[in-house]
């Protein structure tokens, strides 16, 4: 079963825990479009009472997973096309961060994201796929708090816990195509550290879209084509 980095759990509060794992049932189908969640239900299976069950459901919604009614919730689910739009956007904020950094001094970030690209290897050298996907979310997490644009940030913020609920469900699919395919996207990173380098705002956008562009075919396999059901 997929689960959050313990590394992203440890400081989260009840109502965020709850969240993150109905986020992965959602995303895996486990949950399905349809049907019905309700506060106490999800209370009972946690132990806890209705509040930070309410907190939890409030962010799902916020991510698009849910609507709300009358005590619970219809789930709405997430399709191709909904997670093609969450990582446009995430393509946009990210040629706007790596732009705006790669015209900064960065020397600090560089040897940031060239260790975590090392614990990358070590994560996959060792199978552990929870690993793997914080560090490639940090990696990106990195750049953009970097960038320091507050706007910028609180988009960044609203939009985190449900990529990296992405990033775990297509984690799954790149440990399934072998050690050549790890290595290839670990190289992915290299080569954005590599455009940062140049200082070259067009040769940054250049390497944001190709990543991009091979990310959503990552996509295309992980997740089911059809939309959202409404």
């Amino acid at each position: 079963m997929l689960q959050f980095p313990e590394q992203w759990m440890k400081n989260a509060s009840l109502g965020e825990q709850i969240a993150n794992e109905l986020r992965l049932l959602i995303l895996t189908n486990e949950i399905k479009p349809g049907d019905i969640i309700s506060e106490n239900q999800i209370a009972r299976k946690y132990g806890t009472s209705r509040s930070p069950v309410r907190d939890a459901l409030k962010a799902l919604a916020n991510d698009g997973l849910i609507q709300l009614e009358r005590m619970g919730a219809r789930v709405l689910g997430m399709g191709l096309t909904d997670i093609h739009e969450l990582y446009d956007v995430r393509e946009m904020i990210e040629i706007f961060a790596q732009q705006r950094v790669s015209a900064a001094p960065q020397e600090q970030l560089i040897q940031f994201l060239n260790e975590t690209i090392d614990k990358m290897k070590i994560a996959a050298k060792y199978e552990n796929h929870s690993d793997f996907a914080y560090y490639d979310f940090s990696f990106h997490d990195r750049i953009i708090r970097h960038a320091g644009h507050k706007r910028i940030l609180n988009l960044w913020n609203g939009m985190k816990s449900l990529i990296m609920a992405v990033l775990l469900v297509t984690t799954e699919d790149v440990f399934a195509h072998g050690p050549d395919h790890l290595a290839w996207v670990i190289e992915k990173h290299r080569k954005i550290v590599n455009s940062l380098l140049t200082g070259n705002e067009e040769n940054v956008e250049q390497s944001v879209s190709a990543y991009f562009k091979d990310s959503k075919r990552t996509l295309d396999k992980s997740f089911p084509a059809e939309g959202k059901t409404e």
